[in-house]
């Protein structure tokens, strides 16, 4: 049982088209295409040989009776009309899809961590947060204590909320800028942190901004950069606090997300969005400071924020909550938070009524 509650839980897309199964390798493959404009570069890039690669579009072409990639004399490879409006139409659905995916885990991660606690394991404590680079370090520091054992999966920041809500987590993540004028955002979290007995506390302040190629080839500076249509963008999942963030900041200064290309692009992580930036795939992405230097990126401030702990009194006075808690609120974890860009840690943990932190 204490295997099976410490397993992250995971639901995929899968396209198919007649009989013919849109594998991972072939939309890898679509991708690589686009991006190289020959399938040799377009197989390298997807770890395949030119045979491998080449044989999978021509089965494909058989099955769908007509293909998915051109050959031009002399001039490479490019995906045919319907391997383009193929890979626009998944780029656009499955962002909608995967959000009910990553609810469809959360619900059942909460299930099994709720077996595993009527076994007897209730030194284990379960984390939803919002993604962040200190808390995935921190997971691995804490491997190593005695006391208790941490289940930190990521999600949307409402995703997590909802997830406490419904006692499938024993503390939520969530993150909300540190700007005035934040009311239309505050009123999406308001349902789920006005509730009785909730509590919440400041953990640390991070910087969102455009994360964007060495050098910054774009010359990119504000977010009325990403309008009209000439800058690639990569944003995050519907519900998530950075995709929040960014419509709150685009509606404030009247931007419209209809005028910038690729909004309906879609990943899971600042992880992914700024190494799809780092690909070549997109020209910018909006997160997280850390993340764009992991991947070498160059990075331009738009945002302070402030990332939040929520949990109900009664989980606070648990055992393996409050070793948990101990070590967030230690000089340790106050080193690992400040050694990363754009990361400022706070003093010390303080926890109030969880409406409070937006009211």
């Amino acid at each position: 049982m204490q295997k099976l509650a410490s397993m992250n839980v995971s639901a995929q897309i899968r396209w198919t088209l007649g009989d013919l199964e849109i594998e991972p390798r072939l939309v890898a493959l679509m991708e690589a295409v686009a991006r190289h404009g020959n399938l040799q570069g377009a197989a390298r890039s997807a770890g395949l040989s030119y045979r491998h690669a080449w044989g999978l579009f021509e089965a494909a072409a058989r099955q769908l009776g007509q293909p998915l990639v051109l050959r031009q004399q002399g001039r490479g490879t490019i995906l045919a009309p319907l391997g383009a409006r193929l890979l626009e139409g998944m780029v656009d659905v499955n962002g909608s899809l995967a959000a009910a995916l990553r609810e469809g885990e959360a619900r059942m991660a909460g299930h099994l961590a709720h077996a595993a606690h009527v076994a007897g394991t209730s030194d284990r404590v379960t984390l939803h947060a919002s993604h962040d680079l200190a808390l995935a370090q921190m997971r691995d520091m804490v491997a190593r204590q005695n006391g208790f054992e941490l289940t930190l999966s990521f999600h949307g920041s409402l995703d997590c909320l909802a997830a406490l809500r419904r006692k499938q987590c024993d503390l939520a993540g969530f993150h909300l800028p540190a700007i005035p004028g934040t009311r239309t955002l505050a009123a999406q979290f308001l349902p789920y942190l006005r509730q009785k007995g909730l509590r919440a506390a400041h953990l640390f302040d991070r910087t969102q901004g455009l994360m964007v190629a060495a050098g910054n080839p774009k010359g990119l500076s504000r977010l009325n950069d990403l309008a009209g249509g000439k800058v690639r963008f990569v944003n995050r999942q519907p519900g998530s606090g950075t995709r929040l963030c960014l419509d709150f900041l685009l509606a404030q200064q009247g931007i419209q997300p209809a005028g910038i290309h690729g909004y309906s692009h879609e990943e899971f992580t600042h992880a992914a969005v700024a190494a799809t930036v780092a690909s070549g795939m997109a020209d910018a992405a909006f997160g997280i400071e850390a993340a764009a230097r992991e991947q070498g990126l160059d990075f331009v401030p738009v945002v302070n924020e402030h990332y939040y702990l929520a949990a109900r009194n009664a989980v606070l006075q648990r055992a393996g909550v409050r070793s948990l808690l101990a070590w967030l609120d230690s000089r340790d974890f106050r080193r690992l938070v400040n050694g990363l860009a754009g990361y400022r840690s706070v003093a010390a943990l303080h926890w109030v009524d969880a409406a409070d932190v937006i009211e």
